[in-house]
């Protein structure tokens, strides 16, 4: 019996343990961005299907190519001491037969520049090129004050044999195949008023012909042959 007991004290049940109620996690609400205002973008694209009609930023072609041939310093001496002023010489172009220059002066150098390129602008000249070749058609000499400037046309190929300010003009002239030489004087202004002056003596097939009087008689067209 003392041994039945025993078993009997042994089957004594655990107490159960009181199943506790299943607490659901809370989900928290993702962040909220601010409320999107029409027109405002979202991942790269404009709210509510609206396309982006902004343009982007271009700059805008220039009329005339800029070249900065020299800058010099002035000094004046006045009653309060030294006064400084910078002057600029600059050439403009299109590369197709246009090109100017002027000289300016200002209290800086960025001014003196501006001020050059806008007289530029309106001291405009034309240079008859020959397209065969993109040359001069003939030889010819310039001359300012002490200075001479020879130019002669040059096969293709041969580019432009010249110094600074004779080569600005030419380039940017659109002339692509010339020889040129400076004799006398070399001060830059002084060079391009030269090479201004052998431009402007430079004269066409037609000129010739018009000095020779082979085209007095001559119509120029056929609806004058017509009549």
């Amino acid at each position: 019996m003392t041994e039945e007991i025993k078993k009997e004290d042994k089957k004594v049940e655990a107490p159960k343990t009181e199943a506790k109620p299943q607490v659901k996690a809370e989900v928290k609400p993702a962040d909220k961005k601010p409320d999107a205002k029409p027109g405002d973008k979202k991942d790269g694209k404009p709210a509510h299907g609206r396309k982006d009609h902004r343009r982007p930023h271009r700059e805008e072609a220039k009329e005339y190519e800029e070249r900065v041939v020299e800058i010099n310093r002035i000094s004046k001496t006045v009653q309060g001491g030294r006064h400084m002023r910078f002057s600029a010489l600059v050439v403009i172009g299109d590369k197709k037969g246009k090109y100017g220059f002027a000289m300016e002066k200002s209290g800086e150098v960025p001014d003196a520049i501006k001020k050059a390129l806008e007289a530029a602008k309106h001291n405009m000249f034309t240079i008859h090129i020959v397209k065969k070749g993109f040359t001069i058609a003939h030889e010819v000499m310039g001359k300012y004050g002490a200075t001479k400037v020879y130019l002669k046309p040059a096969p293709a190929g041969t580019g432009i044999i010249a110094g600074g300010p004779v080569r600005a003009i030419l380039e940017l002239g659109g002339l692509k195949n010339v020889v040129s030489k400076v004799y006398g004087a070399r001060a830059s202004i002084n060079v391009i008023r030269a090479t201004h002056n052998a431009i402007i003596n430079l004269k066409s097939f037609r000129d010739v012909q018009t000095l020779r009087g082979k085209l007095e008689n001559k119509p120029e067209n056929k609806t004058e042959e017509a009549k």
